[in-house]
């Protein structure tokens, strides 16, 4: 069709590449269309687009220079306006090329961008709510760069969840759910969501994905349950037990290289009725127990992609970055010049000079220095069930039988204390089966009172060390999917709960990095000895959370063996504050926690004159830069 396809994921950081997106990709290139991805600042990419009309004209009414060399002082000056950029280069002196570089800018101030729009299809994903403006701004403006509203298609999680929302926000429908019937877009009988993905998407932008060489995929899809806090009844309506992969993994390898890993997002695999059949093709594909892999010729793919003019804009600037990287690698100092001077030369030291004829003019000279320092090694290969097993299905058979695979970690889902016995019991069997490397997501601040949590984190701490396993807990906290009060933000807070407890665990988590593994000691200072030194630390200011060891003579004691370094700084604040907050009499007291339950401890913010509060509240006001300077 050749239509031009643009292809958006808003610019929040998230860890997974946009797996929608990505079949989306694949389904317009089998259609012979021109497929663009951009994850940034949109506002760049118009710079970009209007750079591309730019550097057009300039090659054609100027063949004499070499404009690609100059592009990113013409993007600077498309963005910014300034002419002092334009200062250092003769070639912007002659007034018919500077007259060029007005007229643009100009277009660009005039937003002619979306008065002329270049693209036929637009594609923008969605994820959490709470990314709600984000989102909503890209959507906003990504739609006036397609040629007609109508298709434009957002899709993604938060347009499933708030559907009417987006639509009152944007003017756009969004799609809802999955793109799993034939004809979702076009009149033809392909299955998007059964496409593989198209990998060189990733290789078009700056931005790196944190879980990155990994086949991506499903091998269910929904969940037997309707859990009040999960966004998948919703999303996945409908369970489907089994889809194949075999397929999808070999055209991966076909186009774009073998994977590392295999990360699968089912929701509930367990309740397949395929389960062996599913463990058994995860074997064959090649992540048996002890499997291994030997990473591709990242080169050969890129020459290959290029030759097959298979996203050409992807595969130039992967081509140049391999080239740097080679470089850098030589260490014959001839061998480097040479090279250096070859990519010079052939204009290949920059995405936007290099060329897809010049580049596959340099493979013969290339591939030799290539192959020199990149020394391929097995390394090994992990299976990951990242969205979570359930607990109540877990028994020794489907154990047994999940470590025939190189599981790493197992990630069972503990949501609430009353399934502890349930959990206890799945973590009993996993071990026993051979899997020792385990991590779970704790949801909390739902209908949990904040004790539950300590005691999930507890069991999995002391469970560590009897049965010599490993497991990473993830604290996460609720966020209501649909409440138009909170599907905005992250303000929302349970009923148990209050603005002082979130950020006291919240501070916990961020000196832990988020995750709490074994080690009883570790835990204990983070979180408590117990369920009352647990309560301490949730009303206790959040400046003596995150310095304890500075604050808190009691902690330093109980560490003493371990922690022997002190600081003229220390001091017991945390003991003082304590023993002010806990003498105040039980009116006073339960005035005083309304205060600290708001977390906001500005004079302007507290209304009370009682001497005694006051002066237990005057502890929250010490800052985490009083800390830093009394260090």
């Amino acid at each position: 069709m050749n239509r031009k396809v643009l292809l958006v994921e808003p610019n929040y950081s998230n860890k997974y590449p946009p797996m929608g997106l990505m079949k989306l990709a694949t389904y317009y290139r089998m259609q012979g269309d021109d497929v663009r991805f951009f994850k940034g600042d949109l506002r760049r990419l118009a710079v970009e687009l209007i750079c591309e009309d730019l550097m057009n004209y300039l090659e054609i009414c100027f063949p004499d220079t070499y404009w690609k060399a100059l592009y990113p002082t013409i993007f600077d000056f498309i963005r910014l306006g300034k002419y002092a950029l334009l200062d250092e280069e003769p070639t912007f002196a002659n007034p018919d090329v500077l007259e060029a570089l007005k007229e643009y800018r100009k277009k660009y101030k005039d937003k002619e961008y979306f008065t002329n729009p270049r693209f036929d299809k637009v594609g923008i994903t969605t994820l959490f709510t709470f990314y709600w403006d984000i989102t909503i701004n890209t959507i906003n403006f990504a739609k006036k760069l397609c040629k007609n509203e109508k298709d434009v298609m957002v899709g993604g999680i938060m347009s499933s969840l708030v559907t009417e929302e987006v639509y009152e926000a944007t003017g756009i429908h969004p799609f809802v759910g999955l793109l799993n019937h034939p004809g979702d877009i076009d009149d033809n009988d392909i299955i998007i969501d059964e496409l593989p993905l198209d990998y060189s998407i990733l290789e078009e932008i700056d931005y790196t994905y944190p879980a990155n060489n990994a086949y991506f995929a499903y091998m269910t899809r929904g969940c037997i349950n309707r859990c009040a806090f999960c966004a998948v009844p919703k999303l996945e309506p409908t369970y489907c037990d089994y889809i194949s992969l075999k397929e999808q993994i070999d055209q991966t390898n076909e186009r774009f290289g073998a994977q590392r890993d295999l990360l699968l997002l089912d929701n509930n695999v367990l309740a397949s009725s395929c389960y062996a059949q599913i463990i058994d093709e995860i074997k064959e594909c090649g992540f048996g127990k002890g499997a291994s892999y030997t990473p591709p010729d990242e080169f050969e793919v890129t020459i290959k992609n290029l030759k097959d003019s298979y996203n050409d804009r992807a595969y130039i600037r992967k081509a140049v970055k391999l080239f740097l990287e080679t470089v850098n690698k030589l260490k014959d100092d001839g061998e480097k010049t040479e090279l250096y001077c070859k990519m010079e030369k052939a204009k290949c030291l920059y995405y936007y000079t290099a060329t897809k004829e010049k580049i596959l003019e340099l493979e013969d000279y290339f591939r030799p220095l290539y192959e020199k320092t990149h020394k391929p090694t097995r390394r090994k290969r992990i299976v990951d069930f990242n969205q979570g097993i359930d607990s109540r299905l877990i028994n020794s058979a489907n154990m047994d039988k999940l470590a025939e695979v190189n599981i790493f970690p197992l990630r069972i889902a503990f949501d609430h204390w009353k399934l502890h016995d349930i959990y206890e019991r799945s973590i009993r069997t996993a071990v026993k089966s051979g899997i020792k490397n385990l991590s779970n997501y704790l949801l909390y601040n739902f209908e949990d009172e904040p004790e539950e949590l300590y005691l999930r984190l507890r069991m999995n701490v002391d469970l560590c060390e009897e049965l010599g396993a490993t497991i990473y807990s993830f604290p996460m906290k609720y966020h209501p999917i649909n409440d138009k009060a909170f599907f905005m933000n992250r303000d929302y807070i349970g009923k148990h709960w209050n603005r002082k407890f979130i950020r006291a665990v919240q501070a916990v988590l961020n000196s832990t990095k988020g995750k709490i593994g074994k080690g009883v000691d570790f835990f204990e200072e983070a979180f408590g000895c117990d369920i009352e030194e647990f309560r301490k630390i949730l009303w206790m200011p959040e400046t003596f959370i995150i310095y304890r060891r500075m604050y808190d003579e009691n902690l330093r004691k109980r560490l003493a063996e371990r922690y022997t370094q002190h600081s003229a700084d220390d001091c017991n604040l945390a003991n003082e504050w304590w023993a002010k907050f806990t003498a105040l009499p039980s009116e006073k007291l339960e005035i005083a926690k309304g205060i600290i339950a708001l977390n906001k401890f500005k004079d302007e913010d507290i209304a009370c004159d009682d001497e005694d509060i006051r002066e237990v509240l005057s502890y929250y006001k010490i800052t985490r830069d009083d800390a830093e300077r009394n260090r």
